[in-house]
Formats: C-alpha cells, sequence, structure tokens
C-alpha cells in the first residue's frame, strides 16, 4: 500500500466524524442561512477543529457567500476544502537544502508524543535519500532515553553521541555537534527533555543547547521541530501554543494520525500556531512518517483525485 493509501485510510475516521458530517449539514439546506451557520458551526467543534480555527472557516465561508462563489449548500465543501490547503500551504516553503555544513534540527515535545521514534524515522528518510545522520541524546532528564534513542540508532545504522543519565544537555550538544562537523555529517537530530512542567527550567536549556549548537555550527539550530501526537487533539493544540512561549518552532509533526478522528487538528495546529507542518506519521511502521503536503493531505481527507495521487506517491 502507498503512502497516499495509508494516508487516506488514517484519515477515514476524521472523514467520517467531520468531513461527512459536514455535507450531511449543507446538503439539507437549499439556502445559505443562519441555522446552517450554527449547524456547521457544532460540526466543527465535535469534530475537534477548535474554537478560534471553526470561526476562521465559518468567516471563510461568509466570504464565500459574499463573493457568490458559494450559492448553495452544495457549493459549501469545495470551497471549504480551498480554503483548508491554501491555510496549510501559507508560509509553508520547504525545509532549506544545506550543502556543506551540517543541518541541525532540535526535537522538542512533551513525554510520550513519539520524539524518539520521530527521530528514527527520520534518520530513515534521510538516509535513504542520500543524507548522512547522526543524533544526539539530549534528554539526559527522563530514563532511558538514550537507551531508547540507542536502540534506533542501530536500528537505522547511523552514529549517536550520547552521555550518562542526568549529564548536561549542552554538553551532549557540544559533543555532537563537534562530531557532525569534524565528521562531515549532513544531518544531526537532537532529542531534547519533554518536561513542560517546569517551563522555566526548559526554556534556559533548551535556550543554552542552542547556544552550545551554534559556537559549532553557524545558525545552528537551524530547524526546531515540534512532536505532537493527533489522537490528543485540542491538547496538541495547548502543547504547541506553550512550546511556541518556550522556544522559536520552525515546524510541527503530526504523529499517529492513523486511527484518529481528530486529524483535524492539522488545520488547528497551522491557525493557532502559525508555523507548517513538515512531517506526518500514519503508523507504526520506519516507513510511515513523510514529509507533509497540504494538497495531499486535503486529497485524503476530502477523496480527491485518489487514483492520481497512488501514482504519483509510488
Amino acid at each position: 500500500m502507498g503512502f497516499f493509501s495509508r494516508l487516506r485510510k488514517g484519515l477515514e475516521k476524521t472523514k467520517s466524524s467531520l468531513i461527512q458530517n459536514i455535507e450531511t449539514v449543507v446538503r439539507g439546506y437549499a439556502q445559505i442561512d443562519d441555522e446552517m451557520y450554527e449547524d456547521l458551526e457544532a460540526v466543527m467543534l465535535t469534530g475537534d477543529i477548535g474554537v478560534e480555527t471553526t470561526e476562521y472557516l465559518l468567516d471563510k465561508i461568509h466570504e464565500g457567500v459574499k463573493k457568490k462563489e458559494i450559492k448553495e449548500g452544495n457549493d459549501v465543501v469545495p470551497y471549504l476544502e480551498k480554503c483548508i490547503v491554501a491555510l496549510l500551504q501559507e508560509n509553508n516553503t520547504p525545509m532549506a537544502e544545506r550543502t556543506g555544513t551540517t543541518e541541525v534540527i532540535f526535537i522538542v515535545g512533551v513525554n510520550g508524543v513519539g520524539k524518539t521514534t520521530t527521530i528514527g524515522k527520520l534518520a530513515k528518510y534521510y538516509k535513504e535519500h542520500g543524507k548522512s545522520v547522526m543524533m544526539a541524546a539530549g534528554d539526559t532528564f527522563r530514563a532511558a532515553a538514550a537507551e531508547q534513542l540507542t536502540i534506533w540508532a542501530e536500528r537505522t545504522g547511523v552514529p549517536i553521541v550520547k552521555h550518562q543519565e542526568g549529564a548536561d544537555a549542552a554538553a551532549v550538544v557540544y559533543d555532537a555537534t563537534a562530531s557532525a562537523n569534524a565528521h562531515h555529517i549532513d544531518v544531526l537530530l537532537v532529542d531534547t527533555a519533554g518536561r513542560l512542567q517546569t517551563k522555566s527550567n526548559l526554556m534556559e536549556e533548551l535556550r543554552k543547547m542552542a547556544r552550545i549548537a551554534g559556537k559549532n555550527i553557524a545558525g545552528a539550530p537551524h530547524e526546531t521541530l515540534l512532536v505532537l501526537d493527533a489522537t490528543t487533539g485540542q491538547n496538541a493544540v495547548s502543547q504547541a501554543k506553550l512550546f511556541g512561549e518556550v522556544v522559536p518552532l520552525t515546524g510541527a509533526v503530526l504523529t499517529k494520525l492513523d486511527g484518529t478522528a481528530k486529524g483535524g487538528v492539522i488545520i488547528s495546529v497551522k491557525r493557532e500556531l502559525g508555523v507548517p507542518v513538515r512531517w506526518v506519521g500514519v503508523g507504526e511502521g520506519a516507513d510511515d512518517l513523510r514529509p507533509f503536503d497540504a494538497a495531499q493531505f486535503a486529497d485524503a481527507l476530502f477523496d480527491r483525485n485518489v487514483e492520481t495521487r497512488e501514482q504519483e506517491n509510488e
């Protein structure tokens, strides 16, 4: 099964709880009125879109009606799809390709969202695309974090820099960036602690790690990606906002999109956090994390261009 098929299958619950309910609502109205807007609002909120993003999408539908792009209920869903794609593509420039220097990527997120697994999958993806990769076990706070990352390093065949539990995370970053620089590594993936409950300590630790990374490699960290568990819905958005206060984020990774009815959280993350969704995961397999494509996501969610998309992704 190709990735698009897995994405489409993974979004089935979201589609049935959100898109199909929206389609049911709009089909019942011959003309657009306040009652339809109220019904749409209820469907979006129960579909875990969130209050702010629901208001944004309803405002967009109002605009569509004023511009005569929406004339009847059946016009709502195609228009909504267009708005969602535009939102997800907004400022969504690809991660810059760096040559001649190591690209340092910090991976942040609360414990339990799948940071370690995400790092392993990213390592596999980059290696398969011709990049040399190194890992840094920067989460020195959580017991067994380095051991778990080591398993992924061995599984993917990439080197790892780690210190003993409780060591200074910035020291790990210093050694890792120095080693990556010396060995001309293309991508350095840095794990970080996820104890958001001690926000001030975490902020200072991340700042120190970033400062140290920049000493060995200019401009590091070049990306700071927040890992979010899609199954937590609006809790993921709350986490994103909190981390956004702690550290400048350049993108988000949505894991566990398969089997959740809350896939619409991608829309909320983009709308409320303002950073691009960089990667999405639709399973436990090492190949189930891929770069996020807004049009592909919309095609899978709205059941568009199925055959064409599958051929493109094979």
